[in-house]
């Protein structure tokens, strides 16, 4: 019990309150992080962001719920909570008056065991519908019904804190655990799944970075298979020598905003046609290479086990965060440019995604896992209907015509509507082919260029945080226990690796672990890495069909700005619930949100908007100003390199963000607690639980030949 609750027996309002006897002590993990637990009938976070439980209500939640056939977390007995009534204010009440000759003292327990008021035991509850729980037969006899939350299950998530405990948890939260091998069938079913939820994390980064190249439909459909291709071996590079965990590989978002500034650098502005977007990928093929080349080493020298000492929940949330508030110039401002089709489009997303997510079809909840691709085809239905029949076409225009080739100004009014609404406008999945294999190089040998690579050297180490937080809170969804920091280095190490594989493809991006993966565990239930390996085979068939990167890349521009809205609201709601590990409520820890979060917004704009006229007319779109800022930018020195790599690296919301937010939080005290510092298992105690070991131990005995390298294993 920590030391604001008053003891058993003192008087209320007694201050200061009375010293506590002597608590159960915590397990080893929680040791660390001097987490002191509490009895009380309150839960308390832990370290882990998991919530603690009283022991009454840890056995009772541990327990099988028979009636409904299955292992069921058991919410608590509703007496304990009844009417805002917790057994901290039962305990502050003036002890009842002795037995009269009229009353008769109720039995004692035996010894050794916990004592439970006889009001507290409801002999059969049965739950409806709207989550009441009906009371049979209670301690009164009235059997009244008992209003419960009908989404415990959802809300209560227990770190497991032994063996036991563990397997309890796997039945309680998940389907399938991390070496669970389902069947056939089961496993194509959820692999399907789970690619169909992440579609949008998948395909709508090559979606906007080669229009912004100048590539055309064509190389929008050949970039787009390319990233299926890579997202396939990488992920199953990653499940099989990386952190082992359930986690999809792809094109993340982090490495979105550093490309659109090397694709706006002002040395490309005279570039134009096919041989733009070629140059340019080879520009960001070397970069990509060369930062790609960096994260490897950071994880396989062991640096990244250093790192991790100033890498917590504090420094995740905003820099995460950041990355989807950065975008927020790109998304509306498009959407805008055909508002009946992007508007319906987000609120068809919001629509699934929140108001009919607890809706369910054989036990699965389609509309919140399918909210994406569901919200996709209504949307471009309909907008495929209205261009049937006519609602977009004007006499005497052509929408194939470019812009400035119209005469009449007639048609030149109508030329954003027809280019932005219709849906016949791209001819990427006529002109694609039945078959294309991706192969390394194929856009040219790549350029390399210091002042780029180093740009993407310090992007791979925000990369690199972000995957430190996906890691930490799949692990605490699918694994016994969360990786050692040898595990945690050897996943970075081969992220670095499979990112080099991306700049050799040419994908525009580099390869990390998607941040919307910890999403798609929670609501999927699936933590198998089969059912993933198995999603990324098919990936790979899928890249082999070039239609199907066609009808990928056909998608409309306004659409996809639509979807991105959600997936980069997402991204930043992801990112600040790494704040649940932490005490959110500390005034140490708002603060340093708030600082890194306004000035992530406040600096960047400062460096975007130096040198620009408000009567200025930029030959870029307004959604691609913030990323010109390397040929306007405050930093002016006699080297051009360097201006250009201050520029750029301070115009990044993400680079701001994660500035701020390590150096204040490893230099402002604070408790272990109040940080929320990130638990990783030990060597130790993979040498005395073989599960650990099993979770994250390299297939086929190969890890047997690096134990010599402690700083990347277990």
């Amino acid at each position: 019990m920590s030391s604001s609750d008053p003891k058993p027996g003192s008087k209320p309002g007694q201050w200061p309150p009375a010293p506590e006897s002597a608590a159960m002590p915590p397990s080893s993990w929680a040791k660390k992080t001097g987490f002191r637990p509490k009895f009380s009938g309150e839960t308390t976070a832990t370290d882990s962001g998991q919530l603690s439980l009283p022991v009454r209500a840890r056995q009772q939640e541990t327990q099988p719920d028979l009636e409904a056939g299955q292992a069921r977390l058991r919410p608590p007995p509703a007496s304990a909570v009844a009417n805002g009534e917790t057994d901290k204010d039962k305990r502050e009440k003036p002890p009842p008056p002795p037995p009269t000759a009229t009353t008769t003292a109720p039995p004692q327990p035996p010894p050794g065991s916990v004592s439970v008021p006889v009001k507290d035991q409801p002999v059969k509850r049965r739950r409806d519908s709207d989550g009441v729980v009906a009371r049979s037969n209670g301690a009164n006899g009235s059997g009244d019904p008992v209003r419960r939350p009908g989404r415990i299950e959802e809300t209560v998530e227990v770190l497991p804190q032994s063996m036991d405990d563990d397997l309890v948890a796997r039945n309680l939260h998940m389907k399938y655990g991390l070496r669970d091998t389902p069947g056939l069938v089961p496993i194509g079913f959820y692999g399907l799944q789970h690619y169909l939820s992440m579609l949008g994390s998948l395909i709508l980064v090559p979606l906007v970075i080669v229009p912004a190249m100048g590539g055309s439909h064509e190389d929008i459909a050949n970039v787009v298979s390319t990233v299926l291709f890579v997202c396939g071996i990488t992920t199953l590079l990653h499940t099989s020598f990386g952190s082992r965990l359930p986690l999809i590989q792809g094109p993340s978002f982090v490495f979105l905003a550093p490309a659109l500034a090397i694709i706006n650098s002002p040395e490309f502005q005279g570039l134009n046609g096919n041989n733009n977007f070629k140059h340019i990928m080879r520009e960001l093929q070397g970069a990509i290479i060369i930062g790609s080349a960096f994260q490897a080493v950071l994880g396989y020298s062991g640096l990244m086990s250093l790192i991790l000492r100033l890498v917590n929940p504090v420094v995740v949330a905003p820099t995460i965060a950041a990355v989807g508030l950065s975008f927020y110039s790109y998304g509306f401002p498009l959407v805008g440019k055909c508002l009946e089709i992007g508007v319906v489009q987000i609120l068809l997303v919001i629509i699934f995604a929140l108001y009919l997510r607890k809706i369910s079809v054989l036990s699965h909840r389609i509309f919140l896992i399918y909210a994406v691709p569901l919200s996709l085809a209504i949307t471009w239905a309909a907008a495929f209907l209205l261009t049937e029949t006519g609602a977009y076409t004007y006499k005497g225009c052509d929408p194939d015509v470019p812009v400035s080739n119209v005469v009449s100004s007639r048609c030149r009014k109508y030329m954003t509507r027809m280019k932005y609404c219709r849906v016949d406008t791209s001819h990427a999945l006529s002109s694609a082919p039945w078959f294309r294999f991706p192969y390394p190089l194929q856009w040219g040998v790549p350029i390399f260029s210091w002042k780029m690579a180093f740009v993407m050297c310090v992007v791979s180490i925000i990369a690199s945080v972000d995957s430190v937080g996906s890691y930490h809170a799949s692990s605490l969804l699918v694994a016994s226990r969360p990786p050692t920091r040898g595990v945690v280095s050897r996943a970075i190490g081969l992220e670095g690796f499979t990112s080099v594989l991306a700049g050799l493809w040419g994908t525009g991006t580099g390869s990390t672990t998607l941040t919307e993966n910890v999403h798609t565990i929670a609501v999927t239930k699936m933590g198998s890495r089969r059912v993933v390996e198995l999603g990324a085979c098919v990936l790979v068939i899928f890249s082999l069909v070039g239609k199907v990167g066609g009808f990928l890349a056909s998608i409309p521009q306004v659409m996809v700005a639509s979807l991105l809205c959600f997936m980069w609201a997402m991204f930043t709601a992801l990112g600040l619930s790494n704040l649940r590990y932490s005490e959110a409520g500390s005034s140490r820890n708002i603060i340093i949100i708030g600082l890194a979060l306004f000035f992530s917004l406040s600096v960047p704009a400062y460096f975007q908007q130096y040198g620009i006229s408000p009567n200025s007319n930029l030959s870029v779109p307004s959604y691609y100003q913030p990323y010109i800022v390397s040929s306007h930018g405050p930093f002016k020195s006699q080297y051009k390199g360097l201006n250009y790599v201050m520029n750029t690296l301070l115009s990044m919301n993400m680079v701001i963000a994660f500035i701020i937010a390590v150096i204040l939080d490893n230099t402002v005290p604070g408790s272990k607690q109040e940080r929320g510092v990130y638990v990783w298992s030990d060597s130790e105690t993979a040498t005395r639980e073989p599960a650990l070991a099993k979770d994250y131990e390299l297939p086929f005995r190969v890890g047997r030949f690096f134990r010599w390298v402690k700083w990347v294993g277990i």
